[in-house]
């Protein structure tokens, strides 16, 4: 009954839930045909959907070749990340292997049949998705080992050492998400399904990858605490805290809140690169993969600001929002929108005695003056009081059908997969 009165507040939600679930995501996540692939690619997407529950739809969503480019990408990088990730094996084999990973891609035979972690299938069959990367053009190839191969001597880097300086904040954020960023933008380019720019402008592509993983980063403080990691930098916490896990503490919640605030204003700077970048798009495939997660990750801050249960347990957007954002950031004036929605969110909740107000409504202004470009804001959609008076009399007749359907629909909205 809780989560029948959540979405009784949200009618849209209920509306746009059911219109997901009655073929609306073919909208944005039209099916692939799996039947017409090789053995092996076909493998490989079974992989995709084991390893990634939000990004293999939009990936299986793009347009012609670019799609199975994205794809091995994607699993060249959860290779290497699974390899990064598991804690069983020894630095002095773990740091050689990250440097040298790159090279695997063109040896046929290579796998590691030795990891603990949950994604282990991606290195045991390792050689079924480096012959589909090999059988990729030589531009997506060429994209695909330079970026593995920064992005592994950068994991190196930071096995050994947290993350100080804020400056140090952003070098690891870009070696593990910037650089995707890049390599995906390189690829769009290559695939000229987008102009050249797009691959070239290497400072707005790191800025996509830096926004989502410094939302993952706030969001999941006390996850990555349970699980003895740490990525806030300690130039920012240690002015609040003698030790990171202290802004858990009930007594330190003010101060843990403070601290949380000023590191969303941080990845707040990054939403104007953002917004440049999405209006340089003109593929509505590729529009949708670069904008769904950037939606989601600013409605996740939102929901973060200023928020005592980041430092308590888990912060969600509701699977009624993700859907509702997922169906209308289709174009970039939507977008804007969106945006503006968000921070205007952010703007109503900025304490007047915190630290960082200042700087957060200066970051905001940024975002404002990028969302409006000289004309009125694009207005949301919205829906009529007979479509949501109807949602809201269907969501009270089939509970039990809402109840199902918003399981079924988990594997398309679940926010922030790493």
């Amino acid at each position: 009954m809780e989560l029948l009165r959540k979405w009784l507040g949200h009618p849209e939600d209920i509306y746009n839930l059911l219109r997901f679930k009655m073929g609306g995501y073919r909208a944005v996540m039209p099916r692939m045909d799996t039947d017409s692939l090789g053995c092996g690619l076909r493998t490989c997407y079974r992989y995709l959907n084991q390893t990634s529950r939000s990004f293999a739809a939009v990936i299986q969503a793009l347009d012609g070749e670019l799609r199975h480019a994205v794809c091995i990408f994607y699993l060249v990088l959860r290779a290497l990340d699974t390899v990064e990730d598991d804690m069983s094996i020894p630095l002095d084999v773990k740091v050689p292997m990250l440097h040298e990973f790159h090279s695997h891609l063109y040896q046929p035979d290579w796998k590691y049949t030795e990891s603990k972690e949950k994604d282990r299938q991606v290195l045991e069959d390792f050689p079924t998705i480096s012959m589909e990367f090999r059988k990729l053009s030589k531009v997506y190839q060429d994209v695909i080992s330079d970026i593995c191969h920064k992005m592994g001597v950068g994991m190196a880097e930071f096995l050994e050492k947290k993350v100080d300086s804020q400056h140090e904040w952003d070098k690891y954020c870009h070696y593990v998400a910037g650089l995707v960023g890049i390599g995906l933008s390189r690829l769009f380019s290559a695939s000229e399904l987008e102009d050249s720019i797009v691959g070239q402008d290497t400072d707005l592509a790191n800025s996509m990858g830096l926004f989502l993983q410094k939302t993952n980063i706030i969001r999941d403080y006390l996850e990555d605490q349970m699980e003895g990691r740490e990525f806030w930098p300690r130039e920012v916490w240690s002015r609040y805290a003698k030790k990171l896990s202290d802004l858990a503490k009930p007594e330190n919640i003010d101060v843990a809140v403070q601290c949380l605030n000023e590191l969303i204003t941080n990845a707040l700077h990054h939403v104007p690169d953002v917004l440049t970048y999405l209006s340089r798009l003109k593929n509505q495939s590729v529009f949708n993969f670069c904008a769904i997660p950037q939606v989601m990750a600013i409605a996740t801050l939102a929901a973060c600001y200023n928020n005592q249960q980041v430092f308590r347990g888990v912060v969600k957007i509701r699977k009624g929002q993700a859907v509702t954002l997922m169906m209308d950031a289709t174009n970039i004036q939507a977008v804007k929108a969106i945006m503006y929605q968000y921070v205007e969110e952010i703007y109503q909740k900025i304490p007047s005695t915190d630290p960082s107000c200042h700087r957060t409504q200066q970051a905001i202004a940024a975002i404002r003056a990028a969302s409006l470009p000289g004309g009125p804001m694009a207005s949301r959609h919205h829906y009529s009081p007979i479509y949501l008076s109807c949602a809201m009399l269907l969501a009270a007749l089939s509970w039990q059908y809402l109840s199902t359907l918003a399981k079924a629909t988990e594997e398309y909205v679940q926010a922030g997969d790493n």
